[in-house]
């Protein structure tokens, strides 16, 4: 959950505060039959056959694999059948794969194994060499985030041209692309990147992004690793044994774009979730019961017959686990005049986890610590839904735009966005357990991104009222008359601010 970095440098806007009275122009449509129509059974009849495709391919759906490929044709074959303009978008993508596990020692002064992790897009290779720290790394790490270690390339001493040496750069402020870029630069062998230290900062360095393939291994430690290994480097030479094990290049995917026959083309509704799973796994609640849930939407839609006031466009985006690719690519392919078709973007990014909570993008910022919120009009599309289970008695929880799904391209342009999320692997707080059931002190999903995210991964009762959801939020926006703003339009202007400080690239840290 999960476009590179240059995506997270996308715009986002500053919170306004609106009387309620006036903030939500769209107006009420009854869905009560479509959402009748979108079952749990319906849902989960596409799951099986994604299930089913995993299990054929190695166990796994992951884009530039033939289990993804299949998904796909799958998609396009039951779209087009229920009378949708189906094409599919194809795309380059750099793909990567861990083929084993890394391995990280301390050679001397003492011999250690150190517990790292490989990071994505890090080059594969065995280094044994000297450790040099970067300038600007902060240990004892202070209770703020301070570190800056990496970040420029005086912050690295020119390597020896004779002798491995190895990078210790602590996390902090730029991404961890630039600090590799500069350490490569450099002229270093390896590198080691550790936590920063701060509070929640201080566990495995894991789940990161490079952005794109490096030629030099590159693994992540802990704070207290790295931290051992740079007050190490302070009393005399420290010598690491480096090793990592990948496979990057160049393959292939698609998108899967479906439109409805009818609706306004100059106003366009895109309602996305991504297709492709992780390499470890089916990815069957992430994100098989996104796409299930919008595959089922659309097809239901089209069998009811009523004539959308705006155009729907069901997308299926792939490389979405390695960073956003598909809907990137999407968003940048289109020409001025085709991006100002975009009427709104929904996204759905996990809708079944086993102990889920019913999160709802926060468009308005209203919950957001810095008053973040998303292009006009997303204000408008998370009352949509607040307002849709507050009339059910049905408690939600708003979850912040982070950059973690694909959502992320729309909101860069501009365009408002909104949608559901059940929760990851994140932890299940007391008060949450208490409003929603389930387990306190337990992920989300506790299987998220692994193995075990097959078919027994999900939750019927959380398809069952976020299928609900989905249903209304797609037939209120394809058929609302009054669009977004107080005067019925869709476009607004208000201030905005960049979004560099996002710490996620999809499912990844990129910082």
């Amino acid at each position: 959950m999960r476009g590179k970095a240059t995506l997270l440098a996308g715009l986002i806007v500053a919170a306004v505060a609106i009387p309620s009275t006036a903030a939500l122009a769209i107006d009420d449509v009854n869905t009560r039959k479509l959402e009748r129509a979108v079952t749990v059974n319906g849902i989960l009849q596409h799951e099986r056959v994604f299930q089913r495709i995993a299990n054929n391919n190695g166990g796994t759906r992951a884009s530039g694999t033939p289990g993804y490929d299949a998904s796909a044709a799958y998609v396009a074959q039951r779209l087009t059948a229920a009378g949708y303009a189906v094409s599919t978008q194809e795309f380059e993508f750099p793909f990567f794969q861990e083929v084993a596990p890394s391995v990280l020692a301390q050679v001397s002064p003492v011999a250690a194994p150190i517990e790292s992790a490989t990071l994505e897009y890090s080059g594969t290779g065995d280094v044994t060499g000297t450790v040099v720290a970067a300038g600007g790394t902060v240990v004892p790490a202070t209770p703020e985030p301070s570190s800056a270690s990496g970040c420029l390339p005086e912050d690295f001493v020119a390597a020896s041209p004779t002798e491995p040496q190895v990078a210790l750069i602590q996390r902090g402020t730029c991404t961890f692309a630039v600090k590799v870029a500069n350490a490569v630069a450099a002229g270093y062998d390896a590198a080691v990147v550790f936590n920063e230290g701060n509070p929640g900062r201080t566990e495995l360095l894991e789940g990161v992004t490079l952005g794109g393939p490096v030629v030099v291994p590159v693994v992540g430690v802990s704070y207290a690793d790295g931290a051992a290994l740079y007050e190490a480097t302070l009393l005399g030479p420290v010598t690491v044994s480096v090793g990592t094990d990948t496979l990057s290049e160049t393959r292939t995917t698609v998108n899967v774009l479906a439109d409805s026959p009818k609706g306004d083309p100059g106003r366009v509704v895109v309602v996305g979730a991504h297709l492709d799973s992780v390499l470890d796994g089916p990815g069957i609640n992430d994100n098989g019961s996104g796409s299930a849930t919008i595959l089922e939407t659309a097809i239901q839609i089209a069998k009811e017959g009523k004539k959308p006031q705006q155009q729907l466009r069901f997308a299926f985006w792939g490389a979405e686990e390695n960073g956003l690719l598909g809907s990137e690519y999407y968003v940048a392919s289109l020409s001025d005049e085709e991006l100002g078709t975009i009427y709104a973007n929904l996204n759905f990014d996990m809708l079944g986890s086993p102990n889920y909570v019913r999160f709802v993008y926060d468009g308005d910022g209203s919950d957001d610590p810095d008053g973040l919120a998303g292009p006009p009009g997303s204000a408008q599309i998370e009352e949509l839904f607040t307002d849709y289970f507050s009339d059910r008695d049905l408690a939600t929880e708003a979850t912040a735009f982070d950059g973690r799904s694909d959502y992320g391209p729309f909101i860069a342009a501009g365009i408002p966005a909104g949608g559901l999320f059940s929760g990851a692997e994140g932890i299940k707080t007391a008060e949450e357990a208490a409003e929603y059931g389930g387990t306190a002190g337990a992920p989300y999903d506790a299987c998220y991104h692994q193995a075990c995210d097959t078919i027994t991964n999900l939750s019927t009762a959380a398809l069952n009222e976020l299928g609900d959801g989905v249903a209304h939020a797609v037939g209120t926006m394809a058929r609302t008359k009054t669009g977004f703003f107080e005067d019925g339009s869709r476009m607004a202007k208000a201030p905005q601010l960049t979004a560099e400080d996002f710490d996620y690239s999809g499912s990844h840290l990129v910082r």
